[in-house]
């Protein structure tokens, strides 16, 4: 998912770089509401979590790979405005030591895979917890369909940012094709590690957990 130096031109770049600066601003100014003196340590451990495990990669068809996104995870454990800023983090800090994801296309990274993520799998979690019963396990539930939908949400996103300006010559229905097709079997992947990381912190502390207050 992380794109690359090239594959998108600039005029594109630019403008979700526009887009990811200004979620980032409004993400700042939000996590303020959402963070307090108990809560903030999490942040940090969520972003670390996520940086890490974006380091593993594991098998999901022949040739290809995939890894956490993470965009629903921390949104669940630390609310949707901080979740974006830990997911832009880990791709900021990727691409400047890794070079995983290219420096000029990430405003296109962190609008698909820290905004869009978020957002997707946020309003689903929330639109699920509304509606079923409120018990513990239905957190752990949501999670789980909330991380399995932002995976091929931004999969979608990518494609459109990739029709506006792709650089490639492929065409989109091959691109659509390739990359939800992927990432459909990627957010499996993604949703157990999230319910399971999710629920193991339900069970001992529900307190710290953003989506499960109340």
């Amino acid at each position: 998912m992380h794109v690359p130096d090239g594959f998108i031109d600039a005029p594109v770049s630019v403008a979700t770089g526009v887009v990811a600066a200004g979620a980032v601003a409004v993400s700042l100014r939000g996590s303020r509401r959402e963070l307090d003196e108990r809560t903030a340590p999490l942040a940090g451990l969520v972003a670390a979590f996520i940086f890490a495990v974006q380091m593993l990669n594991f098998p999901v068809a022949a040739g290809t790979s995939g890894h956490l996104l993470g965009g629903a995870l921390a949104a669940i454990l630390v609310g949707p405005y901080t979740g974006v800023l830990c997911v832009s983090v880990v791709l900021l800090m990727q691409g400047v030591l890794f070079a995983d994801g290219g420096l000029t296309a990430l405003g296109v990274n962190i609008t698909d895979m820290a905004l869009v993520t978020t957002v997707v799998a946020y309003a689903l979690f929330r639109a699920i917890v509304k509606l079923a019963p409120h018990r513990r396990r239905t957190v752990t539930v949501a999670s789980f369909a909330a991380a399995l939908i932002s995976v091929p949400a931004a999969a979608v996103a990518f494609t459109a940012i990739y029709a506006l300006g792709g650089t490639a010559d492929v065409a989109i229905s091959k691109v659509f094709a390739a990359m939800v097709g992927v990432h459909v079997l990627i957010g499996i992947g993604e949703a157990a590690i999230t319910a399971l990381t999710v629920g193991a912190v339900v069970a001992v502390r529900p307190d710290l957990v953003y989506g499960a207050r109340g």
